[in-house]
């Protein structure tokens, strides 16, 4: 795919959705940071229904602490890899409190210092709660950058790494909302909506479809 046809791929997704954001519920950026750890092999619908009730009583790393590991399971027990998720929630906050004041760091490395939080997760909280031009490779980009052959490539970190090379700088602050959104409502993993798709005749998949699924 040439650059040409990257820009105007970013291009329509911007006059689509101007201001597109996480469907993840948060109010800061703790909130963001336990919402996206939670997430990890769970739908953000289910997340959310988890957190809404969980934010009301513990919006904070300290707070969260003073709530403890066993009652944080019975608010996020629906969510899969519930038991794993709150003691990497406790020990996440504990770091937290005791060597960051409570706050979540800026730095990449502090944040994937913290259990449960890899690269991804760091990516996503660079992005959506710092505003960093950062790419958080899902299986959603994943899929569509090598299906459209807008940034092929055989690992996530291969990419990511030509995701933020070609993608063109003025769009890279939302380019992963808009890819992650259209993978997850357009771009389907089995069946593409291919005559919904608003990049359809920029698109390079070979077997595009004609008919929705």
């Amino acid at each position: 795919m040439n650059q040409q046809k990257r820009e105007q791929i970013f291009a329509r997704f911007q006059a689509a959705d101007p201001h597109p954001t996480t469907e993840l519920v948060y109010r800061n950026p703790f909130e963001l940071l336990i919402a996206v750890l939670l997430s990890a092999q769970a739908t953000d619908v289910s997340v959310n229904k988890a957190t809404a009730p969980l934010f009301a009583v513990a919006d904070s790393p300290q707070a969260m602490l003073d709530l403890g590991e066993d009652k944080l399971k019975n608010y996020i027990k629906t969510i899969g890899l519930y038991q794993t998720k709150a003691r990497h929630v406790i020990q996440t906050c504990r770091i937290l409190v005791e060597k960051h004041h409570g706050e979540v760091p800026r730095c990449r490395e502090d944040l994937e210092a913290l259990p449960g939080v890899g690269r991804k997760t760091a990516n996503v909280v660079l992005n959506t709660a710092f505003g960093e031009p950062t790419m958080a490779v899902d299986t959603h980009i994943f899929r569509l950058a090598n299906r459209t052959r807008l940034a092929p490539g055989k690992t996530v970190r291969e990419v990511e790494d030509k995701l933020l090379k070609v993608i063109p700088k003025p769009y890279l602050l939302n380019a992963h909302h808009w890819l992650i959104l259209h993978g997850r409502y357009v771009c389907k993993a089995r069946k593409p909506l291919c005559e919904q798709c608003l990049i359809d005749d920029l698109c390079e998949y070979a077997a595009k479809t004609v008919e929705a699924a």
